[in-house]
C-alpha cells in the first residue's frame, strides 16, 4: 500500500508541475502533506511510526501518526535550511554587486568578443558553464554564470531558457567529478573504490558529453542567430547600449531586448526584478568590491569555511561598503526581497517534500520497488539494469536516498551475481544525467528564479538533451568496457 501511495503521489506531482497547473512551491509542500494525511487515515504509516516511537503497532493512534507527520516535515525543512540560508545570502550578495555595476566590465568585454553574434554567446555559455562547474557546486556555478551572462542575453534579446538549459547540462556532466556530490556518495558507500580509478573510468564519457553539449550550443546559437540576426556592434555602440541599459534596466528595443528584471540589471517595479537603478560607485569602492567578490569565491572553491558563512559575512561587508546610509540599505533590501523570497520558499518546499517522503518510509518503498521489479533472469545484465534504475532513481529520489538507500541493495545483489563493487557503483552514476532536473534539487530554484523560467517548461526543454547525455554515457562506457553489458551469469 505504501509503495502504491508513494508512486501515485510522485505521478500526480509531476503531472501537475509539467502541465503548469500548480505553483512549484505549492506542489512541493501541499501534495506530500495531502498524500501523507491520506496515508495516515489508511493506516499506511502505522508500522513506521511504531518503530520510531518504539511501541506496538496496535497502540499507534491516528494522532500519533499526524504528530509524526509534523516531525517528518520539520526534519526535512531542517535538512534544507542550510541551503535556504545559503541562497538567501548568496542572492543578496550578488544583487549588491550587480546593483553597483561591478560586472559591467565583464559584460562589456564579452559583448565585444561576441560582436552581437548569438552563436558566439551560446558557445561561450557552454564553455564558461563547463569551467565554472569544475567547482562541483551548482549554486556557485549558477551565481557566477548567470551574473556574467544574463545581462548579455537581455541586451541581445536572447532566450534565457537556453542559458538555463545549457548551464544545467554542463553542470550535470561535471557533477560526476569525484569531489562532487553523487560520486562522493558512491565512494562513501563503497570505500574500497579508488577515486582516481573512478575518474579515469568516467573521463571518456564526460568528455564526449561535453562535446555533445557544445554541439547543442551550436544548434541553439544558430537558431538564435536566425531569429535575431547578427548585430554588428562597434565599441561606441556597445558603450551606448550599456549606458541605455543602466538607465532603463532593459536592452535597447532595436536589439530585441527582453524587458523584465532578473539579476541582469534593474527592472521597473512590478516586473519581478530589482526596482533600483544601477548606481556607479567610486573606483576605490569598486576595487574593494572586486577584492571582496574574488575573496568570497576563492574561499568557496577552497572550502575553507561553510558556504553559508562565507556569503553571510560577504553580504554584511557588502552592505557596509556600498550602503553606509540606513535608508539606502533599506530601499535596496526591499527591492531584492521578492527575488530572495521566491527562491528560498522553493527550497523550504523541497524540504517538506523530502522530509515526508523519506521519513515516512515512502522513499524506501519506491527504492525497493525499483529493485523488486527486475527478474532474476536478468542477473547477467545487472550493471546495465543498475544503469537503467539509476535514471528514475536519480530523478525521483534525492541523491542521499538513492546512493545510501538503493545503491547498497543493488550492490549486494550485484555481488551475489558475480559483479564487483566498482562495476555497480560506476553504473549507478549514469542516471545522474537526469538528477539536476529533479524538483528535489534545491539550487535549480535559484537558476529558475535568476533566469525567470517555469519549472515544467525548463524540464521539458532540457530533458531531451539530458537523454542524449544519458545515452552517450552508456555507449561510451560500453565501448570502453567500463559498463559491463553481460557478466558472469550469462
Amino acid at each position: 500500500m505504501i509503495t502504491a501511495l508513494a508512486w501515485v503521489m510522485i505521478i500526480v506531482f509531476m503531472a501537475l508541475i509539467m502541465a503548469r497547473k500548480i505553483h512549484p512551491f505549492v506542489g512541493l509542500a501541499f501534495i506530500p502533506v495531502a498524500f501523507t494525511v491520506l496515508g495516515v487515515f489508511l493506516g499506511v504509516f502505522t508500522n513506521t511510526v511504531a518503530e520510531q516511537l518504539e511501541k506496538p503497532a496496535a497502540d499507534v493512534s491516528v494522532l500519533d501518526q499526524l504528530q509524526a507527520m509534523g516531525d517528518w516535515a520539520k526534519e526535512g525543512m531542517v535538512t534544507t535550511s542550510a541551503t535556504a540560508f545559503l541562497l538567501l545570502f548568496a542572492i543578496t550578495f550578488f544583487s549588491v554587486m550587480l546593483h553597483v555595476g561591478l560586472f559591467d566590465p565583464v559584460t562589456k568585454a564579452i559583448l565585444k568578443i561576441a560582436k552581437g553574434d548569438p552563436l558566439k554567446v551560446m558557445v561561450g555559455t557552454g564553455i564558461i558553464s563547463a569551467i565554472v562547474s569544475l567547482s562541483g557546486d551548482g549554486t556557485t556555478t549558477t551565481l557566477i554564470v548567470c551574473t556574467a551572462l544574463i545581462p548579455i542575453y537581455q541586451r541581445l534579446g536572447m532566450r534565457l531558457l537556453d542559458l538555463a538549459v545549457v548551464l544545467i547540462l554542463m553542470n550535470t556532466i561535471l557533477n560526476l567529478l569525484p569531489w562532487s556530490g553523487p560520486t562522493a556518495r558512491v565512494l562513501a558507500v563503497m570505500p574500497d573504490i579508488d577515486p582516481n580509478e573512478m575518474l579515469r573510468a568516467l573521463a571518456p564519457g564526460m568528455i564526449a558529453s561535453v562535446v555533445f553539449v557544445l554541439l547543442v550550443c551550436v544548434f541553439l546559437g544558430f537558431r538564435e542567430r536566425k531569429r535575431l540576426g547578427i548585430v554588428e556592434l562597434t565599441d561606441d555602440e556597445i558603450d551606448r547600449m550599456m549606458a541605455a541599459y543602466d538607465q532603463t534596466g532593459e536592452a535597447d528595443g532595436d536589439l530585441g531586448g527582453a524587458s523584465g528584471g532578473g539579476p541582469g540589471g534593474a527592472a521597473p517595479a512590478g516586473d519581478g526584478g530589482v526596482a533600483v537603478l544601477t548606481v556607479r560607485k567610486s573606483k576605490v569602492v569598486m576595487v574593494v568590491n572586486w577584492v571582496l567578490t574574488i575573496a568570497a569565491l576563492t574561499l568557496l572553491v577552497l572550502g575553507v569555511f561553510a558556504p553559508v558563512f562565507i556569503f553571510l559575512v560577504g553580504t554584511l561587508l557588502a552592505f557596509l561598503i556600498n550602503f553606509p546610509k540606513i535608508d539606502k540599505l533599506k530601499a535596496f533590501i526591499d527591492s531584492v526581497s521578492p527575488d530572495v523570497l521566491q527562491t528560498v520558499v522553493m527550497v523550504i518546499g523541497a524540504g517538506v517534500f523530502l522530509g515526508l517522503f523519506s521519513n515516512s518510509g515512502m522513499s524506501n518503498a519506491v527504492a525497493q520497488s525499483m529493485v523488486d521489479v527486475i527478474p532474476a533472469s536478468l542477473a547477467s545484465q545487472w550493471p546495465l539494469i543498475t544503469t537503467l534504475i539509476s535514471a528514475p532513481g536519480g530523478f525521483f529520489l534525492s541523491n542521499d536516498g538513492f546512493f545510501y538507500g538503493v545503491l547498497p541493495v543493488l550492490a549486494t545483489a550485484g555481488e551475489a551475481y558475480g559483479f564487483t563493487e566498482f562495476q555497480i557503483g560506476y553504473a549507478s552514476l549514469m542516471g545522474q544525467a537526469f538528477h539536476m532536473l529533479s524538483p528535489l534539487t534545491a539550487f535549480i530554484y535559484l537558476l529558475l528564479n535568476m533566469t525567470r523560467q517555469d519549472l515544467g517548461k525548463w524540464q521539458r526543454s532540457a530533458g531531451k538533451w539530458a537523454l542524449g547525455i544519458f545515452i552517450i554515457l552508456i555507449l561510451v562506457s560500453i565501448a570502453t568496457g567500463t559498463l559491463v553489458v553481460s557478466g558472469p551469469g550469462s
